[in-house]
């Protein structure tokens, strides 16, 4: 069985297409990913009157994760789903893996001192390997 991984991301077009390629290599890699996300593309602004009931749902997801991967794409930086989730795994002391779509991609300010595992690009061998650093 693969390593239970939370993936976070924003749910645009570029974080949900990324988000889907994790999948498809879910199927097709012996087992060694076994993601467990949240798309959390649900219309709901994170301050809304369901905020909580989805960061409760969110955070079972994170906690009973193995690893915490954070997809950077083009507005990922400016995602308050995102930075909530960051906040949350740092909390819950979790393994944070992150990488950059493109590198030229702005961070999220918060995974900066997380001390997260950096895949060098967006690629199976990559990500694989900032996984198991």
């Amino acid at each position: 069985m693969g390593k239970k991984i939370f993936i976070s991301y924003r749910a645009d077009s570029e974080g949900s297409t990324y988000k889907n390629l994790l999948i498809a290599w879910t199927r097709n890699d012996n087992g060694y990913f076994d993601l467990n996300y949240n798309d959390t593309s649900v219309g709901t602004s994170i301050n809304s009157v369901d905020s909580n009931y989805i960061k409760t749902v969110i955070k079972e997801k994170i906690t009973s994760s193995e690893v915490f991967l954070c997809l950077i794409g083009k507005n990922t930086s400016t995602s308050d789903w995102v930075k909530w989730e960051i906040d949350k795994a740092i909390e819950l002391n979790k393994k944070i893996v992150a990488v950059k779509i493109n590198n030229a991609y702005t961070s999220p300010s918060n995974i900066l001192g997380a001390n997260a595992a950096w895949a060098k690009s967006f690629t199976y061998d990559s990500i694989k390997k900032a996984i198991d650093g």
